[in-house]
């Protein structure tokens, strides 16, 4: 995978040691920018409230409340966490420009935004990306095991 120019990631592991943690289908998506064949991925069609973390590093990307159904076949977002939980960066590969979005935390490939589509959401993006990129973290907060005071 290249580097991120003028950026360092907050979690660095060599090539082998990512092979060791992710399966190899997360391992072609998440460090070689692949992508799983549409309407396959776990959370394409998850109605579950929480917030979606990077499979790599645990990172928090997305919160449940900015998914939406795009019917592309690929989970959707109107927006990320927050401003600095990605970085995005120019794409030009299969002979068509794109904008590739990483997870700022280990700069692994997570999938790609597309702008002006005319969904109707409040930024008129969609984040689409890979379900292997993702982990959800279930509850009001993203974490599962949050109790209520009695």
């Amino acid at each position: 995978m290249e580097p991120v120019v003028g950026a360092t990631p907050k979690v660095v592991r060599p090539e082998s040691e990512w092979r060791e943690i992710l399966t190899p289908k997360e391992y072609a998506v998440l460090r070689d920018a692949g992508t799983e064949p549409a309407w396959v991925g776990e959370y394409t069609d998850t109605k579950t409230e929480g917030v979606y973390e990077c499979r790599a590093c645990g990172a928090e990307l997305f919160r449940s409340d900015t998914k939406f159904d795009s019917h592309c076949g690929w989970p959707s977002f109107f927006s990320p966490l927050a401003g600095d939980s990605v970085i995005l960066r120019e794409d030009r590969t299969h002979g068509m420009v794109r904008t590739e979005v990483l997870c700022a935390t280990c700069h692994s490939h997570l999938g790609h935004v597309f702008e002006g589509e005319g969904y109707d959401t409040p930024t008129d993006q969609r984040y689409c990306i890979n379900s292997v990129s993702l982990r959800l973290v279930e509850g009001p907060d993203g974490r599962a095991d949050r109790r209520l005071e009695p």
